[in-house]
């Protein structure tokens, strides 16, 4: 795991001063990046997204309720995948198949994900509850953005459900990915 920086160092972030909350983006879409990873997710249409919450207030802020989506410029809406998603997809277990004269099951899938793989993705999900005062959570997103070409370049990531010590809903964050 990169150790992460206060939220307003990245480059993708949005700041709301008054209610002393950051968040911050990395995509993990250069192979100099994805190299901390034993998985290739390019390679498997996987997203890597190294997602900073900064909490500069007194008071912590509750995530358990946070949710994230993905808006590309045609509109399109990605949720971040989940464990068992990513799972399948690195498996991609195929079918072999034999002909037979007589009709019977002779289907076999292969694949499988290795222990390593899900102790890394375990680890490196995004899973925080919450963000204690002056402090900073992260961990990653994965995005399925299989068949796309440029699913950075003029998309923008929404989190909300992010809530006050008091329980008060905080305004929605929008950080933009990349240039159009």
């Amino acid at each position: 795991m990169p150790k992460p920086q206060p939220a307003k160092s990245y480059p993708a972030h949005d700041d709301h001063s008054t209610e002393q909350v950051s968040v911050g983006l990395d995509p993990y879409d250069s192979a100099e990046k994805a190299n901390i990873f034993s998985v290739h997710y390019s390679e498997l249409g996987i997203l890597p997204i190294f997602v900073v919450v900064t909490n500069d207030g007194d008071q912590p802020v509750a995530l358990t309720g946070m949710s994230v989506e993905m808006v590309t410029p045609d509109r399109t809406k990605l949720l971040p995948m989940s464990a068992d998603d990513i799972y399948r997809r690195i498996s991609r277990p195929h079918a072999h198949t034999t002909t037979y004269p007589l009709p019977f099951p002779t289907k076999k899938a292969g694949g499988g994900v290795s222990a390593k793989a899900q102790e890394e993705i375990q680890n490196a999900r995004f899973d925080a509850r919450a963000v204690e005062p002056h402090g900073t959570q992260a961990g990653f997103v994965f995005v399925d953005i299989l068949d796309m070409s440029n699913p950075t370049s003029g998309s923008h990531v929404y989190f909300t459900g992010i809530h006050d010590a008091k329980g008060n809903e905080l305004m929605y964050f929008d950080v933009p990915l990349g240039k159009n």
